[in-house]
């Protein structure tokens, strides 16, 4: 929705189609992969998986492909925990996560071989994620009109499922319910 509220449409969107984009902005959200020799944390019986109420980490999980060279643990920084670090320097946005990631899983954690982020917010082609969601009190105003066709345009995406709304599985199902919508129209 981000996305399609940035579009010049002629003629022009809707009212409540037009301000519901303006008020369904992506979520903030980054994403770190740390690389290590060996999963050293399955040695000490943990599983690499931590959901955080404090700290820099929301969740982590080991994300090993099967069979690697080497292992990775994956974190995610969401909402203001993401904003603080975005304003933070590389080298300090680094030392952050590493800093939890020790927390949750010992000394090793502090000195992978790799260290990789992602930040969905300076993506152009997404400007947040998982997801756009509504800001508080736009549900009630603007809503309805979530899966209404404006004229010739029909809506997916994933924020429009009524099933797995938030994941590939229901941008999958929105995009079969907008072309039945069309199939129909025609």
């Amino acid at each position: 929705p981000v996305l399609a509220g940035r579009l010049h449409y002629s003629p022009a969107l809707p009212p409540l189609r037009a301000g519901l984009l303006q008020r369904m902005p992506a979520g903030t959200a980054l994403k770190i992969h740390a690389v290590y020799a060996r999963p050293f944390w399955r040695a000490a019986g943990l599983s690499g998986v931590a959901q955080s109420a404090e700290g820099v980490l929301t969740e982590t999980v080991d994300n090993t492909p099967p069979g690697a060279p080497r292992a990775v643990l994956t974190g995610f920084a969401y909402g203001a925990e993401a904003a603080l670090l975005r304003r933070q320097a590389p080298g300090a946005r680094r030392r952050a996560v590493l800093d939890h990631l020790t927390a949750l899983f010992g000394p090793e954690a502090g000195e992978p071989e790799e260290f990789v982020e992602f930040d969905w917010l300076a993506e152009e082609w997404t400007r947040g994620c998982f997801s756009g969601h509504l800001v508080p009190g736009a549900w009630t105003a603007f809503g309805p009109v979530l899966r209404e066709a404006a004229g010739p345009l029909h809506w997916a995406g994933t924020e429009t499922a009524v099933h797995w709304n938030g994941y590939f599985d229901g941008a999958v199902e929105s995009g079969y319910r907008a072309a039945e919508e069309v199939r129909r129209s025609l």
